[in-house]
């Protein structure tokens, strides 16, 4: 088999197939922003960036943290890690990891000269989350905290920071909308760690999968599933956003595909679902922007 080159192996540490998911905050949070006649493309493309650097130097770091702790072995039923292949040298992995986060740092240092310091805590917050995810005494992910650090930074602060760095508030809409978001993305981890569930036991890693058993995870991600598409039309109903919002439904088909993929695999072959649930985030946050348009 012939080796990869040193390109193809970065692209296997960053995972591009996580992308979309960190970039369905931002797709929201702009659509907001253009119902309330407040989008700034630069601003925006700005929160792309440091949300898809985040995304990118989360993967690094858990890449190199998880293989240091013995998490990752040969048994792991996930896309190929590269420092526990012996692709590249923890050393190697790290270098990476600062320079990705450094280049979000930059790109944000724009977004906090339009905003303020606000948005320097933000971003120093989630740098840090990314990588105490699976570094330092206490990782997050080891602790069952995985599920609400992504809630929070892929819904909460990816939403509301978006809609925030164009307008300058958040309005009710982006707080009530960024829930949808983070926990269809928060379901990704959950099918990530119900398929890692026997691995993380042996390592230690006491995930909330790990917690509630196979039963209990699959309730959780159809609890994400269900309560993300049931905020869709509660927010309209308060009159927060048009009704053409509820396009966003027609993502249901993903979803509904990886919840029954969810349910009826187990191990390796939910890596599908996982891509799924990806997809179905993103898909419904750009259907969300197409009801914005024609509304």
């Amino acid at each position: 088999m012939e080796k990869p080159t040193l390109f193809q192996i970065w692209m296997l540490a960053i995972r591009p197939k996580t992308l979309p998911a960190a970039a369905s905050g931002v797709v929201m949070g702009s659509a907001l922003a253009w119902m309330d006649g407040s989008f700034r493309s630069l601003p925006a493309l700005a929160a792309l960036c440091v949300a898809l650097l985040l995304q990118i130097g989360s993967n690094v770091a858990n890449d190199v943290y998880d293989f240091e702790r013995g998490t990752d072995t040969s048994e792991r039923q996930g896309p190929l890690r590269v420092t526990q292949a012996g692709l590249l040298t923890p050393a190697q992995v790290k270098r990476g990891m600062w320079v990705i986060f450094g280049l979000a740092a930059a790109i944000g240092l724009y977004l906090a000269f339009l905003r303020g310091w606000v948005v320097i805590v933000i971003g120093l917050a989630a740098i840090f989350s990314a990588i105490a995810y699976t570094a330092g005494p206490l990782p997050i992910g080891y602790y069952g905290l995985g599920d609400l650090f992504v809630f929070l930074f892929f819904g909460l602060a990816a939403v509301a920071g978006t809609y925030f760095v164009q307008v300058g508030s958040v309005s009710a809409a982006a707080w009530w909308m960024s829930a949808p978001v983070g926990l269809i993305v928060t379901a990704i981890l959950v099918v990530n760690n119900l398929r890692d569930i026997e691995n993380d036991k042996k390592a230690g890693k006491h995930t909330l999968a790990v917690r509630f058993g196979e039963r209990g995870t699959r309730v959780e991600y159809l609890a994400c599933m269900v309560t993300a598409y049931l905020v869709l039309p509660l927010t309209a109903l308060l009159g927060l956003i048009p009704w053409t919002a509820l396009l966003a439904w027609a993502s249901l088909p993903l979803a509904i595909r990886s919840t029954r993929a969810v349910f009826t695999q187990r191990g390796r072959p939910l890596n599908a679902a996982l891509a799924g649930t990806g997809q179905t985030a993103f898909v419904f946050s750009i259907l969300f922007w197409v009801g914005m348009m024609i509304w």
